[in-house]
């Protein structure tokens, strides 16, 4: 259960065709804002910019110049909140714009009320409409992509067939047993398997006027189009608002509380950032050392009960308004803590799949000894592993872990680098090695 080099990210998912492509919009109307909320973003990018073309703020707003923003800032010259002062390029696209006196003083009354400035949002039910028309039940895993892409693991058939399944559920998977046996690795691989597939998401969502902002430059990884005319004029009849990326992977560890998992709201610059399930909507959300957190574990257990069940989420304005969002997640909890200390019945029926990630047999630990050693250019010898297992499993009753072949390989290593000799599996670097890796407890 090692983790060994290979990019699962070169595998293949079978994946039903993208049923989901936002038309670019051909009037105000169709971007699904008002012309005030539009003019509100486009005079706060003139208030920070200075000079500035009609093209530049349409490209800032991702919006289409013609039909779009064309109105947009005929209104704003209309009500003398700019200025047009020259020309930087052929036709109207190219005027030159500047802020009025008026103009700064409407971009300050807005400033107050929300900071965003950037791409111009989507609505909310343009936002749900799209989760539902590119589920991530549209992944298929078939065994021989499962095998391929694992096959940097040693992993027996239990896990195999019963990890399957529960990837191609798009639904939730508990993984447990003892530390070091490679439950994050198998859900990290899951994720890159995931991951192939592409999706849209927006950069923002608008709700009521509020702004809350999705797209993640982090964790999320945009899909680099192919060059060339047809994908140029496939391009052109995409909404810009929205980002074509790979299927989310978003993980998490001790940080997570209760309180990231509901819009986080920013009383500075009046917007909201969506918390890790809104941005891991299509994706993989993978919760690791699961009851380390900060939080009570049958709190943020709670937390999950309706979206487990109804696959949607309740998120909560500051104005204490509740708006509903698709949980189309791919859930998966990791930890090394008995699911009895963690969770009771009702929970445990609601997570779909339940797999125990279990010590590795001899066997398995001699395949992946037989790995390590051949990554780290360390000769491979049976006899010195027979040795190992004799001096430093059985005698002092030490538990086969699937960490511990690297781990003390590294320690080996490091050892006869210091002692300034070649790395091998002697019975002295052997002894050095377990003596500065295990510690009684």
């Amino acid at each position: 259960m090692m983790d060994m080099p290979l990019d699962v990210r070169e595998t293949a998912t079978v994946s039903a065709p993208l049923s989901f492509e936002p038309p670019k919009p051909k009037s105000i109307k169709e971007t699904g804002l008002t012309l005030g909320f539009l003019a509100d973003l486009a005079v706060k990018i003139m208030y920070f910019e200075g000079y500035i073309s009609g093209y530049e703020i349409a490209e800032r707003m991702k919006l289409p110049y013609a039909g779009v923003m064309d109105e947009v800032l005929e209104f704003l010259k209309r009500e003398q909140f700019c200025e047009v002062k020259g020309a930087g390029g052929l036709g109207e696209s190219g005027y030159q714009y500047v802020i009025s006196v008026k103009g700064s003083e409407k971009a300050r009354e807005v400033l107050d009320r929300g900071q965003y400035v950037g791409p111009a949002p989507v609505p909310l039910e343009a936002y749900m409409d799209a989760f539902r028309r590119q589920p991530l039940q549209n992944v298929a895993i078939h065994q021989r992509v499962m095998r391929q892409a694992l096959s940097h693991l040693v992993l027996n058939e239990r896990i195999f067939s019963q990890l399957g399944p529960a990837v191609n559920s798009g639904r939730s998977v508990f993984l447990y047993g003892p530390p070091g046996n490679g439950k994050t690795t198998i859900a990290e691989s899951i994720g890159m398997m995931i991951f192939r597939d592409n999706i849209y998401v927006p950069y923002a969502v608008e709700v009521d006027g509020q702004i809350i902002k999705v797209f993640d430059s982090i964790n999320y990884r945009p899909v680099k189009e192919s060059e060339g005319a047809s994908s140029s004029k496939r391009g052109d009849r995409i909404d810009k608002r929205w980002v074509k990326i790979h299927r989310p992977f978003i993980v998490v560890g001790g940080e997570l509380t209760l309180e990231s998992l509901d819009l986080v709201y920013d009383n500075v610059s009046k917007y909201y950032e969506a918390p890790f399930q809104m941005r891991a909507n299509g994706g993989m959300f993978l919760i690791d050392d699961f009851g380390r957190q900060q939080v009570r574990p049958r709190d943020l257990l709670n937390r999950w009960i309706v979206p487990l069940e109804k696959r949607v989420d309740f998120l909560t304005l500051h104005t204490g308004r509740k708006i509903e969002i698709p949980f189309d997640v791919l859930i998966v909890f990791a930890t090394n803590l008995a699911p009895t200390d963690l969770v009771d019945e009702a929970f445990l029926r609601r997570i779909r799949h339940k797999i125990e990630i279990r010590d590795p047999s001899f066997e398995e630990y001699r395949e992946i000894f037989k790995r390590i050693c051949a990554q780290k250019g360390v000769p491979y010898d049976e006899k010195a592993l027979a040795y190992l297992l004799q001096e430093h499993y059985i005698k002092p009753k030490i538990p086969l872990r699937a960490c511990h072949p690297r781990d003390i390989i590294d320690q080996l290593v490091d050892i006869a680098r210091y002692q300034n000799r070649p790395p091998a599996l002697t019975k002295d670097l052997i002894d050095k090695a377990c003596e500065a890796y295990f510690v009684e407890l």
